[in-house]
Order: C-alpha cells, then structure tokens, then sequence
C-alpha cells in the first residue's frame, strides 16, 4: 500500500489527471486541503474516509504536523492514501514536507502531478506566461511572506530580471510588493492582472497597473500576473 502526493489541479474537475482520478477511485483514505472542490472529492468511492485538512481564514486548522502524522499513520497502516492537495503538490504545497515524513518513516509513498495554477490561472484569463517578443523567461514566486519584513525573497533582483513575475499567495500584500518591484527598477505602469479563483466558475480577472494595483481589494485565492504579458488579453471570443 502506498501514499500518493496528488495534485488536483487549479479548481476545474475536469483538470485533474486521468491518474489522479484513478487513484481516487481507489482510494481507502482520502485526506484533503480546503480548495478542494466537492465534486472533485466525491470522486471516491463508498467507503472511503475523507479527512479535511485545510486551513481557513481565522481559524487555527490542521498544523503541518498533524497532517504528516495522519499520512504516516494511515499509510503505515496498510491503506491506500490519497494526499489531494490545489495545484501541484511540489509548488508551494508542503508536498516536500510531506515526502519527507513519509521517507523518514518508512512508508512508501508516490508523487502524482498536477497542474500548477502557476500557468493555468493566467491562461484561464488569456494570459500565456512566456511569449516570443515578450517574455523568455517566468518566475513563479511566493507573496506569502512579508515583503515588508525580513523575506527570503529578492524583489528588487526580479524586478531585474525583465522574466514575467507569478505570484501566489500574495493578494493581501500586492502593495508593497509593487513598492518594492518599483523600487528595483520595474516601471510604474508595468501591466498586472490578478486571477481571482482562477480556473474555476467564480473567476474574476482584474486588470491594472503595478503602481495602481494596491488600490484593489484582492483577495485569495489570486494568483497575479506582473509584466509585458500581464497586458495580453488572448481568450477567444
């Protein structure tokens, strides 16, 4: 028996892997994260447990120890286990965290794929993240840490860089960030669009610029797209 590190894709069912769906339908634990959409979780069959993990605005949630404990225990056990986590399990999903508990422990364990909202978002909202005689090169990046305060994240280097900037998890701090991408050098009305629940029939897509984004009440989950390409609007009408 195994644990499977499943990514579900950015929100739309029909996004999930043919694996992915096949390892649910097998699965005798289900053990999921909040974004998890219903009719994606009703993919299992009878029987299954189905344990919600996922954290919510103002409350405390599962910590990331609980859920590693729950993973080893189940999976030690001899059951079928499906981690189904938003997006792909190793782009910011604390799917490395979870790998390592389970190596750690002994349980064998599998990571299945998934499609990051990284590039799905932006494409939901016509938005190719790399385009010849635009950008070469992206950068996918968190927001989650304050760009306020001591940071692991340079951006006045990317702002550098001329790559088109994704960032996840910072719809709360969008204004500073593009304090400090400005700071760096990237120009004022450097194109920025926000991918509100992305993929998903409650997408909002808003459109700005970086020295105006601050203006907007963004909110998660928003992946937001920074540079040239930010200002394509290539959906089909």
């Amino acid at each position: 028996m195994t644990v499977y590190l499943v990514g579900a894709g950015p929100g739309d069912p029909g996004l999930l892997t043919v694996r992915a769906a096949t390892l649910l339908a097998a699965a005798d634990v289900l053990i999921h994260d909040r974004l998890i959409p219903a009719a994606t979780v009703e993919l299992v069959r009878a029987g299954c447990i189905c344990i919600d993990v996922g954290k919510r605005a103002g409350q405390e949630g599962v910590s990331q120890d609980e859920i590693n404990r729950l993973l080893v225990q189940h999976g030690g056990a001899g059951r079928e286990v499906v981690r189904l986590k938003g997006g792909d399990p190793y782009v910011f999903g604390r799917g490395g965290e979870e790998a390592e508990a389970l190596q750690a422990a002994g349980v064998p364990y599998e990571v299945v794929p998934g499609v990051s909202s990284a590039v799905a978002a932006p494409a939901a909202a016509g938005i190719p993240v790399t385009m010849r005689g635009h950008a070469g090169a992206f950068t996918v990046v968190t927001g989650h840490e304050d760009p306020a305060g001591d940071t692991s994240v340079d951006w006045q280097a990317h702002a550098a860089t001329g790559a088109t900037l994704v960032v996840m998890m910072g719809a709360g701090r969008m204004a500073l960030i593009a304090k400090r991408l400005m700071a760096g050098g990237l120009p004022p009305d450097t194109p920025v669009t926000a991918v509100h629940w992305g993929c998903t029939e409650r997408q909002v897509v808003i459109r700005t610029r970086l020295d105006e984004v601050g203006a907007h009440d963004l909110s998660a989950p928003s992946t937001v797209v920074i540079g040239d390409v930010a200002g394509l609007d290539l959906r089909s009408p």
